[in-house]
């Protein structure tokens, strides 16, 4: 056994794969795989963060848009075309000049498709639709913004 260690001390080719030079030039590859893999995972990780950033971007823009809108409204609902609109809606007020005339119960139901009346209760026209106004005021402005025409009203 003595015999095979010395055999292998005296290779050529063994004493050239642990010569000082080759050891060093092992720890160097060591060194740069582990470079490598750090990079590797860094690259990963920097990726994962900018798929989060671009996530809170598009939520941070989505909520911007929402203020905005908001603030829009809140403008719309200081105005005096809101307060006239809310006026003739709300309090049945009209302008100087204007005429209401009142139309009985019974005359604005003949006008009204049975289909869209309630058999078992003579409903008027304003509870068919059951919405908030404000849902209301939001869809007629869609529609207004939109081009659409409304059906009723």
């Amino acid at each position: 056994m003595f015999d095979k260690i010395q055999n292998l001390v005296n290779n050529k080719q063994a004493r050239q794969m642990v010569d000082i030079r080759n050891i060093g030039l092992y720890i160097f590859g060591l060194v740069v795989l582990a470079i490598a893999w750090s990079g590797a995972r860094t690259v990963q990780s920097n990726y994962q963060l900018q798929k989060q950033i671009s996530s809170l971007q598009q939520q941070n823009a989505v909520i911007h848009l929402q203020n905005n809108n908001d603030y829009l409204q809140n403008q719309f609902y200081q105005t005096n075309e809101y307060l006239e609109l809310s006026a003739r809606q709300n309090l049945g007020l009209a302008a100087p000049g204007e005429k209401v005339l009142l139309v009985p119960k019974n005359v604005a139901l003949s006008y009204v498709d049975p289909a869209l009346a309630d058999s078992r209760n003579t409903t008027t026209v304003k509870s068919i639709d059951d919405r908030s106004k404000y849902a209301k005021n939001l869809e007629a402005w869609r529609d207004f913004l939109l081009g659409r025409r409304q059906s009723s009203n």
